[in-house]
Formats: structure tokens, sequence, C-alpha cells
């Protein structure tokens, strides 16, 4: 089939990618989010995804907004037969969704109806989720609502951090893009309507959300940092600035000779331990403000935190 690529971040890439060494379709064209400042210097970066296609040498849209008459003149010109979508990034009007005869086909990244929304992966790890996948479904005016053409699944392993987890969700979604595509052209696959129990919302982890509460027992803690790992970060208070926690921390339910308050801390030469509302923790690396990521042994010598001392 003849189609255009939508998606922006990194984790769209391994899609498009796919698609390109496929052998069976055509990406006549990839859209994406227009260039946004990045790095110190905040110039104008191309995405991921603009990049990847520009290698490949396949045209590029960058439309401010998808309504805009420009670029659906364009991508009417291009007649794409249908546009796989991995995190584009913007809301498709009904006027673009019926160009293509085959419809736009997003990949989003959990079993739906379960966590519609823009953060599914953080949301499956936030809640204890023990298994997620990723989904194929035409694409509707609602949330994630379309049919479902296919689904892959994935474990959550106990280590697993949201940007662990959506790397080999990107990657095996990959493949469930080209088999729908696939499907879809030789009118194997019939997209099937999602169920009306089950549905669970993902909206976006906001800074705010990120904040540890000490006083929630150590697995939800942990569910907090792992899930808010890399973005937004989770991060708590000491001595009145932020400290991010940059990575999981040690559970320690045999640890109970350690009486810790929430938020307590207890140092020693090699380890740092926090209490929370059951048993306590250890801290692993944190980055202060405006310094790099270290080991939180590292850290605690540096300011010189004291026994007894409290985060939050």
């Amino acid at each position: 089939m003849r189609l255009v690529f939508a998606g922006t971040p990194e984790v769209a890439v391994p899609s498009l990618e796919a698609l390109l060494v496929s052998g069976r379709h055509e990406v006549a064209a990839v859209v994406t989010r227009p260039d946004a400042p990045a790095g110190r210097g905040r110039k104008l970066v191309a995405s991921p995804v603009a990049e990847r296609a520009q290698e490949a040498g396949i045209e590029v849209l960058k439309p401010q907004r998808p309504r805009d008459e420009e670029f659906l003149l364009r991508l009417r010109e291009i007649a794409p037969d249908c546009c796989p979508v991995v995190a584009y990034g913007a809301l498709l009007p009904k006027a673009a969704l019926e160009i293509p005869p085959h419809g736009w086909v997003n990949l989003h990244f959990s079993l739906l109806p379960a966590w519609r929304g823009a953060a599914p992966v953080q949301h499956a790890v936030l809640a204890g989720d023990e298994v997620t996948g990723a989904s194929t479904f035409l694409i509707e005016e609602g949330l994630d609502s379309g049919p479902v053409y296919g689904m892959t699944t994935e474990t959550v392993r106990p280590d697993d951090t949201s940007g662990a987890l959506l790397n080999r969700l990107a990657h095996s979604g990959a493949e469930l893009l080209v088999a729908t595509m696939d499907g879809i052209e030789d009118h194997t696959l019939v997209a099937q309507p999602q169920p009306a129990d089950g549905v669970s919302l993902a909206p976006k982890i906001t800074v705010e959300d990120a904040q540890v509460d000490w006083s929630t027992p150590a697995l939800r803690v942990d569910r907090v940092i792992r899930g808010c790992t890399p973005a937004p970060g989770a991060w708590t208070i000491f001595h009145g600035e932020r400290l991010k926690i940059a990575a999981p921390v040690r559970l320690l339910a045999d640890r109970r000779d350690l009486h810790l308050a929430p938020g307590e801390m207890a140092v020693t030469k090699h380890s740092v331990f926090v209490g929370t509302g059951s048993h306590p923790v250890e801290l692993t690396d944190v980055q202060p403000q405006g310094k790099k990521r270290m080991a939180a042994a590292d850290w605690a010598r540096g300011v010189r935190v004291a026994s007894g001392e409290h985060l939050g």
C-alpha cells in the first residue's frame, strides 16, 4: 500500500523503520510535528521521525495544525491508501481522517480499551499491571475508541521503568503495525469494536504527579518512581530544593530493624535508606538541582546528610 506515516518522538522511529524495510509498502511521506526548541541554546530541532525520514529521502510534512488547508491539499495530492500513526502528538480533524480510503491506523501502547490517553505505559506501571501491550486501531473522533485490528502483549517486569517498558513496546508494536498494514491490504483483517467494559483513562502525567509521597506504602513509592522515569522524573524536596529520584529504589521488606518515619533518612557509608508508609526503601541514584546524576551515597556524603533528616 501507499502510506503516509505520522509520528514525532523517538518511540515512533522503530515503526517507521519497520515499514521502510517491509518490502511491501511504500512510505510516500511522513507527517510530524514542527521543529521545536531543544538544548541549552534552545535551537529549533527536527523531530526524530523527521530526521529518519530525511535520511531515507522521504518527503516530510510539518503542519502547524493538521487542519491547515495547505497540508490537507498536499495529503490529497499524495493520495495515500492508509496513514499509520505512532505518537504523532496532534488531533486529526475529520477532513484529514477522510482522505485515505483505509483511514488512519494508530499504534497505541496499551491493550485497549485499557489506558486510553496520552500516557498509557506510565499508568500501567503506576497501577502495578503485570501485563500490558500494544494495539492497532482505526482512528475515530473519540479518544482512542476506534475498532481494533490487532494486539500484542508484553509482561511488565518488577524493575521496569516506563522508559524501559516503552522501548520494548516500540519494537514489538512496530511488528504489529506492519502486520496490520499487511492484513488491511490483503483484506484479511477486520477491525473489531472495543468492548464497553474495561475502559480506563491515561491522562498525561504532570510534574506535580511525580512528587514522591513518602507516607504511602513502599510499593506505591516504587511504582511512582518507576512510572515517572525517565519523564517527567520523580522528585522530592530536601532543604527546600528539588531532588530528582533518578533511578528505581530498592525495596527492603526484610529490613524490619530499620525503624524510619515516612521520609526519614538513615545514612551509612554506602547506602541511603528512606522511610515510607510501610517499610524502608534504599535510594540508588539521585540528581540535585543543577547537577549531574550521582549515586545516592555520594550525594549524601557531599551535602553531609545526617541520619534522622527528612525528604519531602
